[in-house]
């Protein structure tokens, strides 16, 4: 792949759907050189469902930008760079309802991406997503309400807590088909905010999966919620977790 450019486009909605995991079975998931990110004792995962809206080169005009609804599913992770420990989230599978994203992922910019099917349903104070992906190994159905506070959370204390947390691990590096190197792209801006939410329901074939997640390995613990912040994507150099 070239030296791939880097992206401009709005965040118009992004789901941030929290699951508290046993930190041995968020590690099983993970490759090698990577390990949990651990809070109040848990590792932290989820999945993202995203809407970008202008996405584009950072040089060109956010007229002529692409729309796309896409989802990951995430974990939180650490590993040992050359200055120290870094933090972001290791992507085990990406989707999206975009034919262009579908190719150009892996090829122009990092992030390989599978092909899903979106149902979006959106008013002021209430999100729902849900999608299949085509190859019929992975449905996901979220309904969030967005509110003042973020309440019963067993992962973080406060809106401002959770903020932090996910503001300081915007590095993602995603699983690829060619083996132990992982894409890498790292979000940026300067307009970061996040508002709180509460899951009205949620079902998941990934982190309800027994066979993936034991029964009590895994348990929902939060929702938060991003909705019109431009960002810019930077490609990052690929992660080998071939060591």
């Amino acid at each position: 792949m070239r030296t791939p450019p880097r992206l401009a486009s709005v965040i118009e909605r992004r789901l941030l759907v929290n699951y508290r995991v046993d930190p041995e079975v968020a590690a099983g998931h993970l490759p090698a050189g990577l390990r949990p990110q651990l809070v109040r004792g848990s590792a932290v995962a989820g999945i993202c469902l995203l809407r970008l809206g202008s996405v584009r080169p950072v040089w060109a005009p956010a007229v002529i930008g692409l729309r796309s609804e896409n989802a990951a599913h995430r974990f939180a992770v650490e590993w040992d760079g050359p200055d120290g420990v870094e933090t972001g989230v290791y992507i085990p599978r990406r989707d999206t309802a975009s034919r262009v994203n579908r190719w150009a992922g892996g090829r122009v910019f990092p992030g390989e991406h599978g092909h899903a099917d979106f149902q979006v349903v959106e008013t002021a104070d209430t999100v729902r997503v849900a999608f299949a992906t085509r190859d019929g190994s992975t449905r996901v159905d979220v309904t969030a309400e967005i509110t003042d506070t973020l309440d019963g959370s067993g992962l973080f204390a406060d809106l401002d807590e959770a903020s932090a947390f996910f503001r300081g691990g915007t590095k993602g590096y995603s699983a690829t088909s060619d083996g132990p190197h992982l894409d890498g792209m790292q979000l940026q801006t300067d307009a970061w905010r996040v508002e709180a939410g509460r899951v009205a329901s949620a079902s998941s074939s990934f982190f309800d999966d027994p066979d993936r997640f034991p029964p009590g390995s895994a348990a929902l613990d939060s929702v938060l919620v991003m909705r019109d912040v431009p960002v810019r994507w930077r490609p990052l150099a690929p992660l080998d977790t071939a060591c």
